[in-house]
């Protein structure tokens, strides 16, 4: 697998600068784990290239305590010891405690990670997630809290899944200014079940060439090992890093950033959100380039293309990417975020809910304004038929109610219940909030 040379540390400036412009550049970063000397060692680079003395860090009851509030935060689901967020935070600082203690005393062992299988939008196929103990998501996000500055100012620019300060919305504002500036075909790529066929071994061996604390590598390798159980079935694992442990998505990011040096060295325009990724070109040719390029590193990197998925497109025959379909010089919601977005507002407007309509408009509007946040930037027509389509879920509601079996709205439940019913009653419209977010554009 070829690795790209170590990318140069950030320029420092010539003259001494103060502890709060060094925090202020590294503001993402946890405080608790990194002191203003470790950041201004990660700008100017450490002797070797390799970092020691890491697990300390970790084993702190402080940065365990700030790990803990993440994963209160992000809630989830219990693992396979039955502990929920709820019962460990009854008792955190005993846990936290225990933690640090077995930590420092090499006598913590990560539990089995607890399998849930849950569906792929309009598939009929699930998708494998894993589920840590809360106490190892504990331990996990403070490890990630000490590794992710380390790899974070490695990876490629065009890196944009789960990193500090980036995201889904600057990954799709660059495709949408490639298309704009010409690159019109794209190399659409699937890499089959990618985060459960990762090589433990190659992964590794990518860690190793930066940290050099032999006890945080052997706690990885513990993860990394970590049986699995599905239900009665239990086994350990020889490849792969489970989608749902607090690691796997920095450790999936590590182990693909290769590939994007590569690309970005031989010239490709490679967008990658984890490991969904497009390239754009402005031509066939150099779609093909591209596409072979990928296809030798995934088979040297021990990774498969999926073979019906990968495959070469252009802009006006359109592709898939991080919930929009790209078409024709436009973008909408493909159809599994539709269908997603549809399952969820039925749930909010079953004709036999026990909700008043007040709370189902709020549950109905709370569902809408996130979608919308994210899907606003779709063509216009998009929004007015799923306004249209809300409206008939709540007449259906208010038809139900008047005692009817039926429950198709005619024209005389229109003019009882019309448009302006809904509004009156705080109906979020998600065509008023883009044609209100057009003017706005337009008006700067």
């Amino acid at each position: 697998m070829n690795r790209p040379p170590e990318a140069p540390p950030p320029a420092v400036a010539a003259t001494p600068t103060q502890g709060g412009d060094i925090r202020a550049r590294w503001a993402w970063v946890e405080p608790t784990a990194w002191t203003e000397r470790m950041l201004t060692a990660l700008e100017k680079g450490v002797k070797g290239g390799k970092w020691f003395s890491l697990i300390d860090k970790a084993w702190s009851e402080k940065v365990l305590q700030a790990a803990w509030q993440r994963v209160k935060a992000n809630a989830g689901s219990h693992g396979v010891d039955g502990i929920t967020v709820q019962r460990f935070g009854a008792r955190q600082e005993e846990e936290i405690r225990r933690l640090s203690t077995e930590l420092r005393t090499d006598r913590y062992e990560p539990r089995a990670i607890r399998r849930k299988w849950i569906p792929k939008p309009g598939r009929r196929e699930k998708r494998p997630l894993g589920i840590p103990a809360v106490r190892d998501r504990v331990v996990q996000t403070a490890l990630r809290m000490v590794m992710e500055p380390i790899f974070d100012r490695l990876f490629d620019e065009h890196s944009y899944g789960f990193r500090p300060e980036h995201g889904c919305k600057d990954a799709l504002r660059e495709v949408n200014r490639l298309l704009e500036a010409g690159y019109v075909w794209i190399v659409d790529v699937d890499l089959k079940s990618y985060f459960d066929t990762i090589p433990h071994g190659p992964l590794m061996a990518l860690v190793e060439e930066h940290i050099a604390d032999g006890r945080l590598l052997a706690l990885l390798r513990r993860y990394l090992k970590a049986e699995i159980m599905d239900g009665l079935k239990h086994w350990t694992p020889e490849e792969g890093t489970p989608q749902g442990a607090v690691v796997s998505p920095l450790l999936a990011n590590l182990y693909l950033n290769p590939l994007d040096h590569r690309m970005a060295a031989a010239g490709f325009q490679m967008i990658r959100y984890a490991d969904d990724f497009v390239i754009l070109c402005r031509r066939r040719e150099e779609a093909e380039q591209a596409l072979e390029q990928v296809r030798q590193w995934t088979v040297a990197a021990g990774l498969t293309l999926h073979p019906t998925k990968t495959r070469i497109t252009t802009c006006a025959e359109g592709f898939d990417f991080l919930g929009y379909r790209f078409e024709a010089g436009r973008r909408w919601p493909r159809a599994k975020s539709l269908d997603k977005f549809k399952d969820t507002i039925r749930g909010h407007t079953r004709r036999c809910n026990g909700c008043s309509l007040e709370e189902v408009i709020r549950r109905v509007n709370a569902t809408a304004r996130g979608w919308y946040g994210y899907f606003k930037h779709s063509y216009k027509s998009t929004f007015p038929a799923l306004d249209s389509w809300i409206r008939h879920r709540l007449r259906a509601i208010l038809i139900k109610r008047r005692g009817k079996s039926r429950w198709r709205s005619t024209k005389a439940d229109h003019q009882r219940w019309p448009n302006a019913f809904f509004r009156a009653q705080g109906l979020f419209s998600l065509a008023a909030a883009h044609v209100a977010e057009c003017q706005s554009r337009s008006s700067c």
